[in-house]
């Protein structure tokens, strides 16, 4: 305004008025104060505000007005001029004002009618009047636009403050936060809690790389390929998990983001968003691990270890597919359960496992299947003495004893093992196979291992069958109880029987204790069919001498039994008898808990009046600690004591002394168990035992039997050879033998360290020499010494020899490969 005020004075030359300049000058001071004066009423009234409009705009327009147009009236500068300072005045102003029309008008109006009053020109200001009327028209058009526009751009500024608050708030509670980044990847935003997860503020991190904010090396290949992939390309992801760069600890990110471009399609930089990932990264790995690990013991379950022998089996060279599996069963561990408790089980289970991965170490991956039941695989060719010391170690680990909530814990282990490829190449086939030869394991006695053989199947069929016909038996009563009396070594009378089961089967004929007993007791027959031996006992005690007793015996499973001492009173009073009479016979086993559950059913069975007697003594977990508060009557020495006691350098007669010297101490009976010979009598005679039990004095008899043999009185007279042969082991084993070129297929029922007996061969002349395949690379040279339709006796050139746990070592390989046609060469 000052240029345009002194633009007539610079044209002409001419000084304005004395009342003109001063109009001019005080319109140009008014006009200059127009920041200061705005500054001030911002935010004040609307009085306030309009006197401030009134101030610094429409008096120094009217005032500008007023000056040029007195200037031209008085002819110091032409009229041309004038109206150009005017027009070019009323523009500036319009420009500067244009986001206030109403101001504007104020300052045209002000303008015009300052220079119409003046000159007072009746058409000036009828055109005066008529501009303002449009003007105002205009105006308040153009107040209404404003005004529109002003409530829009103030919603706008209140949703961008609502959505900078909403993120904002969202940004604080940590559970999310956003990044920018210019066209170098570098940031140009990133939220205040991620920067202070990462120890650090969002000052220090702008101008760093967006990849620096991720731990890469440890997010994994396939995450770090993609977000390097996607920052490359320039395009857009979603959800990649990343691990932060934090210092000492796992904390993870899922990132999203998008490139952005700029109104020209140019590329600018990525804009996103992060999560944190790490409570759902745990939960997953979590689960994961439950879906693939036991719970209770960290160890591998069945569907992992499932995946890890299908992954071996099925690798794609041949070489690489070998391995091996052993499946372990933990002996007498349901008694453990039952009379401790689940929790109990449990802890012992953990304890196990501990043993189990200490004895695998980094040969193999162990797992827990469930149950008691445990599995090793071994991956690659391991040589079979390995495999035997890895089973003898784990077998003498698991056999040591536990601590249980304070108390004293014995349980056994056995296994089977089955090899890859040779006995089975599919993981089914594998599993079915090491499962067969667990059985096996345990059939032999338990606290063994067994390798799979072929013959294991027929074996396995054969046993569910007996179960089914066992169950048929109890039905229809098919058992029968069989006495054999124990002798008093001072008297030399019969002091009582012992009552032994046996089984007719219809078809099958007599079926040994030994192939029955088992299998009632892991089926649960065993309590129905104890129940019916110990009331028969009674019933036929009630015929014979008062001074004869019944030995029962008890099992692990009956002893478990709260009703075990209602079922003896019950049996006891039924028939009539003295309960000093009657004698139950448990073995060590029941001893395995050890809690105060076992005291008080020894001591329940007291309060019954029956006799106890410890059976089989010395040949399970022996404790001396047991003897001292478990009130037996009676120990029985086990009949594995009694074989060979006779032979050169056996301890066997040392083992006898000493626990004949134990019961005398302790005020107990001794009986000798399986005398069969007059050796072995007397033996035991000189050892101090008290009674003496077996074949010497009288074999196993029925009821009726034993009735009428009681009639003839009670003296009892030794009657046997003075020696015995070797001690056999009964089996089915198949066998090659090999007669001079000629093979034949055999099967061995039972063997000795000296000869065996062989089925499968017809009317063999005796002494013919075979050549006895008994496993894969064990050959025995044996001489036939007997020969009835299919069975004959073979002795060996040379005896055999035992392994270290007693075993008949050439027995327990692979059973040879039978011929395709016997008596053919092979």
């Amino acid at each position: 305004m000052i240029a345009v005020a002194t633009f007539p004075i610079a044209i002409t030359g001419v000084v304005p008025p004395l009342d003109v300049l001063m109009a001019l000058m005080v319109s140009v001071a008014l006009a200059s104060s127009i920041r200061w004066v705005h500054d001030r009423i911002l935010g004040g009234s609307e009085k306030l505000r309009a006197a401030g409009v009134a101030l610094v705009v429409v008096v120094p327009m009217y005032l500008f007005g007023m000056g040029i147009t007195r200037w031209a009236i008085s002819g110091g500068i032409p009229w041309d001029a004038a109206l150009a300072a005017l027009l070019t005045v009323g523009c500036l102003a319009s420009a500067y004002l244009r986001r206030h029309p109403g101001v504007i008008f104020a300052s045209q109006l002000a303008l015009w009618l300052s220079a119409v009053l003046t000159t007072a020109s009746v058409p000036a200001m009828f055109a005066l009047a008529v501009a303002a009327i449009q003007a105002i028209l205009v105006s308040r058009e153009q107040l209404s636009e404003q005004r529109m526009l002003e409530e829009q751009l103030q919603a706008r500024e209140r949703m961008q403050t609502r959505a900078r608050d909403i993120l904002a708030d969202y940004e604080e509670t940590r559970q999310g936060w956003f990044w920018e980044t210019d066209r170098r990847s570098q940031l140009t935003y990133i939220s205040a809690p991620a920067a202070k997860t990462l120890g650090s503020t969002p000052d220090k991190l702008i101008g760093s790389p967006l990849a620096g904010l991720f731990d890469l090396a440890h997010t994994g290949q396939e995450g770090e390929r993609t977000l390097m992939f996607h920052l490359s390309v320039r395009s857009a992801f979603q959800e990649l998990p990343v691990r932060a760069a934090v210092d000492g600890e796992e904390r993870w990110w899922s990132v999203s983001g998008r490139p952005v471009y700029d109104d020209f399609d140019n590329f600018v930089g990525f804009r996103g968003s992060g999560t944190d990932l790490t409570e759902k990264k745990r939960s997953q790995e979590h689960a994961s691990r439950l879906a693939h690990y036991d719970s209770l013991t960290g160890l591998a379950n069945r569907f992992q270890m499932s995946q890890t022998l299908e992954k071996i089996l099925t690798a794609r060279q041949d070489h690489h597919r070998a391995c091996s599996v052993m499946l372990l069963d933990l002996d007498r561990f349901k008694q453990v359960n039952d009379t401790m408790g689940h929790p109990a089980g449990d802890a012992l289970l953990k304890q196990v496992a501990q043993r189990l991965k200490r004895s695998v170490g980094k040969m193999g991956q162990v797992g827990r299947l469930g149950g008691d039941e445990f599995e090793v695989i071994l991956p690659g060719r391991v040589k079979r003495t390995a495999l035997v010391d890895l089973a003898q170690d784990i077998i003498h680990s698991l056999s040591q004893p536990y601590s249980i909530d304070g108390q004293r814990v014995i349980i056994g282990a056995s296994v089977g093992i089955a090899i890859s490829p040779e006995d089975g190449s599919t993981s089914d086939e594998l599993i079915r196979n090491v499962d067969l030869a667990l059985y096996a394991a345990k059939d032999g006695g338990r606290g063994r291992y067994h390798f799979y053989a072929e013959d294991l199947h027929a074996e396995a069929e054969e046993k569910a069958q007996l179960e089914q016909d066992l169950r048929d038996a109890v039905v229809h009563r098919q058992f029968e109880l069989y006495y054999q009396p124990f002798v008093s070594m001072q008297s030399e009378t019969i002091c009582g029987f012992e009552a032994l089961l046996r089984w007719f089967h219809p078809e099958k004929g007599w079926i040994p204790p030994s192939r029955f007993v088992a299998i009632a007791e892991e089926s649960g027959l065993i309590d129905e069919i104890g129940e019916w031996a110990l009331r028969t006992a009674c019933q036929d005690l009630a015929r014979w001498p008062e001074d004869v007793r019944v030995a029962v015996n008890v099992s692990a499973r009956q002893f478990a039994n709260p009703q075990l001492p209602s079922v003896v009173s019950s049996a006891i009073r039924r028939a009539g008898v003295d309960p000093g009479r009657v004698e139950l016979e448990i073995t060590e086993s029941v001893f395995l808990s050890d809690d105060e559950g076992t005291d008080a059913m020894f001591a329940a069975l007291k309060r019954v009046g029956v006799r106890l007697a410890l059976d089989d003594f010395g040949t399970g977990y022996s404790s001396l600690g047991y003897l001292k508060k478990a009130p037996f009557d009676k120990i029985k020495i086990d009949q594995s004591f009694v074989r060979g006691a006779t032979e050169a350098d056996s301890r066997n007669g040392a083992i006898i002394a000493s626990i004949t010297s134990l019961a005398h101490s302790l005020g107990m009976d001794t009986t000798a168990e399986g005398v069969e010979t007059l050796d072995e009598l007397d033996l035991v005679r000189m050892h101090g035992c008290s009674h003496v039990q077996g074949f010497i004095y009288e074999r196993p008899i029925r009821a009726e039997d034993a009735t009428q043999r009681l009639l003839t009185g009670l003296t009892a007279v030794a009657q046997g050879p003075r020696s015995t042969r070797a001690p056999r082991q009964t089996m089915l084993r198949k066998v090659v033998l090999d007669h001079q070129g000629t093979f034949y297929n055999g099967t061995i029922r039972n063997i000795s360290l000296t000869g065996a007996q062989i089925e499968g061969l017809w009317n063999v002349p005796v002494g013919t020499i075979f050549q006895l395949h008994v496993s894969d690379g064990v050959v025995v040279t044996a001489t036939a010494r007997w020969s009835e339709e299919d069975r004959l006796g073979v002795e060996f050139a040379a005896p055999l020899k035992h392994d270290q746990s007693g075993r008949i070592s050439a027995v327990q390989g692979r059973a040879p490969q039978p011929v395709a046609a016997s008596g053919g060469a092979r």
